[in-house]
């Protein structure tokens, strides 16, 4: 680490093990071995590929096990001052694009981090929670208040993609696709929760 370091690379591109990492590593907090996000603002033509300037950037980070994304921000500003989904839609695609850079940006940054989100809704609101991937049921009660992961019960769960094709929480239960889960439950990107606890 110590030769790598006074050569200029950065601690993520070293290669270590899973042990070596926890053990040596994590303790120093050291700054080149956080994530690392860059991202290349470019003119309309250069935002699916990239042009020179991209190039140059992957080729200087390329042994940096750092992350890239190209972006054309300006290009998307103008787009996101339509009134119109449809028409933003189209203009997204005429340069090339399937989704707003926004979008692309906030799901690596998510990646990258190792997050995910999960909802819960009410008569009230709803809600998006942040929690790590691999989070259990009562961890991710846990982010909404500390007196949901103590008295954690039971956790009721509708997938997102049941909500959006069976059209609701009500037809989710008469279809049979509200799953109850436990307190060892992995809790997934996009899922729906209600938390049943007591304290």
């Amino acid at each position: 680490m110590k030769e790598a370091l006074e050569a200029a690379s950065s601690v993520r591109a070293i290669e270590l093990t899973e042990k070596e990492r926890e053990e040596y590593i994590k303790p120093l907090q050291l700054l080149t071995d956080k994530p690392v996000l860059y991202l290349c603002n470019v003119d309309d033509k250069s935002a699916v590929s990239g042009n020179a300037h991209v190039d140059a950037v992957k080729e200087a980070i390329k042994d940096e096990g750092a992350e890239l994304l190209i972006l054309a921000v300006g290009t998307e500003a103008d787009i996101n001052e339509l009134e119109d989904y449809e028409e933003r839609q189209l203009f997204l695609e005429d340069i090339g694009l399937s989704e707003p850079g926004a979008s692309k940006l906030i799901r690596s940054a998510y990646a990258l981090l190792n997050l995910q989100t999960y909802f819960t809704a009410g008569v009230k609101e709803v809600r998006a929670w942040t929690i790590h991937v691999g989070d259990t049921a009562p961890q991710a009660a846990g982010v909404i208040h500390t007196d949901f992961e103590k008295g954690f019960i039971r956790a009721e769960v509708i997938k997102y993609e049941d909500f959006v094709t069976l059209g609701g929480e009500k037809q989710v239960r008469e279809a049979g696709k509200l799953a109850v889960e436990g307190k060892e439950y992995i809790v997934q990107d996009g899922d729906m929760m209600n938390f049943r606890f007591n304290v």
